[in-house]
């Protein structure tokens, strides 16, 4: 029986309903801007992957909004013009801002199907939990707004942290709120390299959730692995 458990946010509590392709496409059309959604949904892959972390060391908690905004932005700025429309947009500004907030809200989201279920019985257990994230503080409101808050005794977000998974100091600050060492603490995420990898180099136990078969790579299937949350079931006794 672990004291808390640490879930990754995106992809492993929730994940996007559709593509992101298919939302900025859409948003796009309102704004007068035709595009195709699944070159969209490419290029924002690849403008996403090729970006720095989000962490800000240094910043003033008062000036971390900003810079979660001007982050995404330059995300959004990136995929657009690659697909070639980017000087299409009247302001693209304005449009951004508009489309940033839709995902502070419950519509481009949706909650696994077991995740509710699974997190209600390791918190009857008396597991502590917390999410470590490196999506920002957008994710309180998500959260909230998608019944999941009321089961968190910590969130630890990257931009508020300065430190981005896999860096070891995101998990460091996660653990202190807990009052536990890393060996009592598991951690839970869909990617391989920032949630299982970066955990088990801060001395947490990891687990990798995989949701697509496709997913497994040989070198990978080894590790400790789940297809589903519902799987890591643990005694009482």
């Amino acid at each position: 029986m672990p004291h808390t458990i640490f879930l990754d946010a995106v992809g492993t509590l929730f994940g996007i309903r559709g593509t992101v392709g298919e939302i900025y496409g859409r948003f796009a059309a309102e704004a007068g801007v035709q595009v195709n959604a699944q070159q969209l949904n490419q290029a924002f892959i690849e403008s996403f992957l090729a970006a720095p972390r989000a962490a800000f060391p240094g910043v003033k908690p008062a000036e971390i909004p900003a810079r979660e905004f001007a982050w995404w932005q330059a995300v959004a700025d990136q995929s657009f013009t690659k697909v070639g429309v980017i000087d299409q947009f009247a302001n693209f500004d304005d449009f951004f801002k508009v489309l940033f907030d839709h995902f502070a809200k419950p519509d481009p989201w949706i909650v696994y199907p077991e995740v509710l279920q699974t997190l209600q019985q390791w918190k009857r257990q008396g597991i502590e939990l917390g999410v470590i994230s490196n999506f920002d503080t957008r994710l309180h409101s998500v959260l909230d707004v998608l019944g999941l808050a009321q089961f968190f005794t910590s969130v630890t977000i990257s931009t508020a942290v300065g430190a981005a998974k896999p860096q070891a100091d995101i998990f460091e600050v996660a653990i202190a709120k807990h009052k536990c060492s890393p060996e009592q603490a598991i951690h839970i995420g869909d990617s391989w390299s920032e949630d299982y990898q970066g955990a088990k180099a801060a001395g947490l136990q990891a687990v990798w959730l995989y949701r697509k078969e496709d997913s497994i790579e040989p070198e990978r299937s080894s590790a400790d692995s789940i297809k589903s949350l519902a799987e890591l079931q643990f005694s009482s006794d």
